[in-house]
């Protein structure tokens, strides 16, 4: 089948030195250990698994985890050298590594650069080292800064932040002095989590003795972040980004776009001709599997690809549009959900614009509650 539209390439590294107290990804701590050859291998084999007779076009290139930057520059080169034998990467690739500051050197960062690397996303989550520690994190404030400045230094001119709100013991105060210093360094992107405190996590397990802000303390910071960030030049584009004209996530777009991507790696997810499968997120089972092996897999159309598409879309700024909605699924999604839409138009929560609907500042804070409403 002929694939008309770039698709996108996600590789999946889940190996940290400690995995953090919120975390329920699928990564494994490592200590210093780094990431084994074998699963370096095993990602090879899978990608080439997907070798067609001719390249499958992709514009997105994304490092996941886990913790990539425990990547050694020689395993990276063997990773990439096999995703070039199977995709045709667009001229103006967006190939994104996600670092932690705790991990990444000068020269690991200019290795990367010089591998084709051009985005980087560093998970700093907070610049208040109390907060760091409750959360896990293995590195500093400092650390955090360190190794920005070395991104710049190493050439890379879009580098992404990953902040965090709703932290055991943080405050509105200590939230905004994040977010204060995080401006400073100028970034090109910030995504700015809620904490949410998922079953199996040490915060988890640790929910009932640990101090969380209230929900309208979280209430307040999401605003107060949203309004800042605004205020300095970064469009709220998605639900938890915000970016500087041109520099929105293109790979992140492409799944709330509902486009195609591939997954590579454990528990790694694919939307990839009309079809959606999913890895095992037991690294030894991958680890122990050859090839394409997922362990789910569904046909992806009908009132499931119009409900994923409306869902995801309504996560962006651009929202919606009627006209594409009816060109792709046949119906008016309008005259569907009319009642529902008009009734939160006149709360505040969506607005109906021509062609177009799509959520109001505040009803992206309430996006859950809206969305099982219209959808």
């Amino acid at each position: 089948m002929m694939i008309i539209d770039p698709i996108g390439v996600y590789v999946h590294i889940p190996y940290c030195i400690r995995k953090c107290n919120y975390c329920d990804f699928c990564s494994l701590p490592k200590g210093g250990e780094g990431v084994p050859d074998a699963y370096v291998d095993r990602l090879v084999d899978e990608i080439t698994a997907y070798r067609e007779n001719d390249k499958i076009p992709a514009s997105t290139l994304y490092f996941g985890g886990g913790t990539p930057s425990l990547l050694k520059p020689e395993q990276l080169e063997k990773i990439i050298s096999a995703l070039k034998l199977v995709f045709d990467f667009s001229i103006d690739l967006e190939f994104t590594i996600e670092s932690n500051p705790g991990t990444v050197t000068a020269d690991k960062l200019r290795a990367f650069k010089s591998l084709g690397c051009n985005r980087l996303s560093l998970g700093v989550q907070s610049m208040i080292d109390s907060e760091l520690s409750s959360l896990g994190r293995i590195h500093t404030a400092k650390d955090a800064e360190h190794a920005f400045a070395a991104a710049r230094a190493a050439g890379f001119g879009n580098v992404s932040l990953d902040l965090m709100y709703g932290i055991p013991g943080q405050s509105i105060n200590t939230f905004r002095y994040t977010l204060e210093r995080v401006l400073e360094l100028s970034p090109e992107h910030l995504s700015v989590y809620g904490l949410i405190v998922e079953p199996g996590t040490p915060f988890f397990r640790e929910r009932d003795s640990l101090i969380f802000p209230s929900e309208d303390e979280e209430c307040d910071m999401y605003y107060m972040a949203s309004d800042l960030l605004r205020e300095r030049g970064y469009a709220h584009y998605e639900i938890s980004n915000y970016a500087r004209e041109g520099f929105s996530s293109r790979h992140n777009l492409k799944y709330w776009r509902a486009e195609e991507y591939i997954g590579i790696g454990a528990s790694a997810a694919s939307y990839f001709r009309r079809r959606r499968y999913v890895n095992t997120s037991r690294v030894a089972e991958y680890l122990c599997s050859r090839g394409v092996n997922y362990i789910s897999d569904e046909l992806v159309d009908g009132d499931t690809a119009a409900y994923e598409y409306a869902m995801m879309r309504l996560r962006l700024s651009e929202g919606v549009s009627l006209s594409d909605y009816r060109r792709r699924f046949g119906r008016d999604l309008l005259s569907d959900r009319e009642g529902e839409l008009r009734r939160l138009e006149a709360l505040g929560l969506v607005t109906l614009d021509g062609d177009r609907f799509y959520l109001s500042e505040r009803g992206f804070y309430l996006s859950n509650t809206i969305l099982t409403e219209i959808l």
